[in-house]
């Protein structure tokens, strides 16, 4: 199946590829730390972490050593700190914040793909005014990335072949889903990737090292 060099529609992950939502992360991260006697971690530490979800984490903040239970009630913890300002810091990468509010005024289609649940992605997306034509959540589908069922699904809710979509990711994950999908698979380096990940590495079909690279990179709109 043959991928075509400019997209009808563009699809985002989420978390460190078209918002940033690590300082909001860092900030519940350093709460769960402060509620255990702990000082806090310094923000680069916590944002390599973040793509990697709320069980890094806690392991991050508190270790790798807890019980089943103490691990689930400390999640949930950071989970209530978060969901209480899902939006105070985060924001859309610029430059890509103005190519995506230029396309949505011309109604072009796009999406967005996550696995992060819908309580915390809603809120934020409100927040920010985000109004994508496709919302898929990990929790609103029987499998989430690196299964394509999910980028599919946002293809076929915009009407749009998946030959002629870009995913945009930070993480392995999302071009391995990507890549099953048949879709354009697009490789950003200015997200949450942990030390030692080389995103080169991944099997994406275009590598940004910049968000004014992929910016560059996207079709213009007019």
């Amino acid at each position: 199946m043959s991928v075509h060099s400019t997209p009808r529609a563009v699809l985002f992950d989420l978390d460190g590829t078209l918002v940033d939502t690590a300082p909001d992360l860092a900030v519940a991260t350093n709460a769960l730390r402060q509620h255990h006697g702990l000082a806090p971690l310094p923000y680069p530490t916590i944002r390599a972490q973040v793509s990697n979800g709320g069980n890094a984490l806690v392991s991050l903040a508190l270790g790798n050593d807890l019980s089943d239970i103490h691990q689930a009630q400390a999640r949930q913890y950071l989970l209530d700190a978060y969901e209480g300002a899902v939006a105070v810091h985060s924001r859309v990468f610029s430059p890509l914040d103005e190519w995506l509010a230029a396309w949505q005024r011309h109604q072009r289609p796009w999406g967005i793909v996550t696995n992060k649940p819908r309580r915390y992605t809603t809120p934020l997306i409100d927040a920010l005014s985000l109004t994508p034509g496709a919302l898929l959540c990990a929790d609103d589908l029987a499998a989430k990335k690196p299964d394509p069922m999910p980028l599919l699904e946002a293809a076929f809710r915009l009407g749009v072949d998946p030959r002629d979509c870009w995913y945009v990711g930070d993480h392995l994950r999302d071009m391995q889903a990507a890549r099953a999908a048949g879709m354009t698979a697009v490789a950003v380096g200015y997200g949450y990737i942990a030390e030692g990940d080389d995103y080169h590495q991944w099997p994406a079909h275009h590598w940004y090292a910049q968000c004014a690279s992929l910016v560059d990179a996207l079709p213009a709109v007019g």
